[in-house]
């Protein structure tokens, strides 16, 4: 039984194609935000750059890691990006295509009639910035079935003691306000 809290993020979990691929972004550098693996995350209005997501925010997929080099000349590999960093040469990763599939745990308990709800995110920003990991949760509070919210629930995780009814269910879910596709209401 899923009854204790313990927020992943949005895991990317598969795609259509049996193969996630991340795309190549970029983080301004000095941004001012930490941005940790499996956080949502949006494209900039200006510049094209990568930024945290906020809890209601159109998407465009996760955040899986960033590459840089250091303000010593050292090239840096990790999963998370440190508020104010200051760097060059910065390469984001982050899950872009529309089609992926993904995990996430839930805020209160959802049941198999929720299948095709939307809902925002709960706790956007919070993570464990010692291990890098976004700790962001879907918020059953902001269900909707009469209009758009993030995610769409598209069935229960195959997780071993994960259920419908379960405190805190993981859930797969699709991104419904996804900012490279038109958003489409809840059914």
């Amino acid at each position: 039984m899923s009854s204790t809290s313990a927020a992943f993020g949005l895991r990317p979990a598969f795609h259509p194609s049996g193969i996630v691929r991340p795309t190549a972004m970029t983080i301004a550098s000095g941004y001012g935000a930490n941005i940790l693996q499996f956080q949502p995350v949006l494209i900039a209005g200006t510049g094209g750059v990568i930024e945290a997501a906020g809890a209601s925010d159109p998407i465009v997929g996760t955040f899986m890691g960033v590459e840089f080099t250091d303000t010593d000349g050292r090239r840096r590999v990790s999963n998370k990006w440190t508020a104010s960093t200051s760097a060059t040469d910065i390469v984001a990763y982050v899950t872009t295509d529309p089609a992926i599939v993904y995990e996430i745990q839930s805020d209160a308990t959802l049941s198999i009639s929720d299948i095709g709800s939307q809902m925002d995110f709960d706790s956007v920003t919070a993570g464990n910035t010692t291990v890098g990991l976004s700790q962001a949760m879907l918020d059953v509070a902001s269900k909707t079935t009469s209009g758009n919210a993030i995610c769409r629930v598209v069935n229960l995780a195959p997780e071993v003691s994960n259920a419908w009814g379960d405190a805190y269910v993981i859930v797969q879910v699709q991104i419904s306000e996804h900012q490279f596709v038109a958003n489409k209401a809840a059914f």
